[in-house]
């Protein structure tokens, strides 16, 4: 009988023994489960906030690129009409002495009928102001160099916000995806 009692001891001790390490394990993997449940929680807010700010930037690029197209609107409208300015000014001011010329060479090579026909030469109502003329077209060329610079400047950083944008837009989609692996296996995990 005492013979039994030691086995049965013995068996007690070691079953209390793996009742223990049993407990320490379950006490770990609901702790473990805790903290994974934590760690899910973290991942969507995560995601949550990667996603607002996500939105966030994508209205912003609207914005920046709906300005970007009313100021290269704006630019190319300003630069056409310096450059229409400039064309009318230069032929006023450039083309009228070639077009003097051009006529009177018609009227030498009609000589014979200018002859008999004898008009007086026309009044002279009034005299191009050339000098005036040229520093208004400089003026305007200035004008045209300083628009075709905005134009320029413009488009570079709508280009740079562009790929900007891409990136950014890219290394979210990793992340995006990189968090939601995490969750999902975690979820399973706990």
């Amino acid at each position: 009988c005492d013979e039994q009692m030691a086995k049965t001891e013995e068996k007690k001790t070691e079953l209390e023994r793996d009742l223990e390490k049993l407990t320490s394990k379950i006490d770990q993997a609901v702790a473990a489960s805790a903290g994974l449940k934590e760690d899910v929680k973290q991942l969507q807010a995560e995601l949550a906030n990667l996603m607002r700010t996500q939105a966030e930037m994508d209205k912003m690029r609207q914005d920046t690129h709906a300005a970007y197209v009313q100021a290269k609107s704006d630019l190319e409208t300003g630069l056409a009409g310096v450059r229409k300015a400039l064309g009318v000014l230069r032929e006023y001011y450039g083309g009228g002495a070639e077009a003097s010329a051009a006529g009177a060479a018609m009227i030498q090579n009609g000589a014979d009928l200018g002859e008999m026909m004898r008009q007086p030469a026309a009044p002279e109502k009034h005299s191009k102001a050339t000098g005036a003329g040229q520093s208004i077209i400089g003026i305007l060329e200035v004008c045209e160099s300083d628009f075709a610079t905005n134009l320029a400047k413009e488009e570079q950083e709508e280009g740079d916000a562009q790929d900007e944008y891409e990136k950014i837009t890219q290394e979210n989609k990793i992340a995006k995806t990189n968090k939601e692996q995490d969750e999902k296996y975690k979820t399973q995990e706990s």
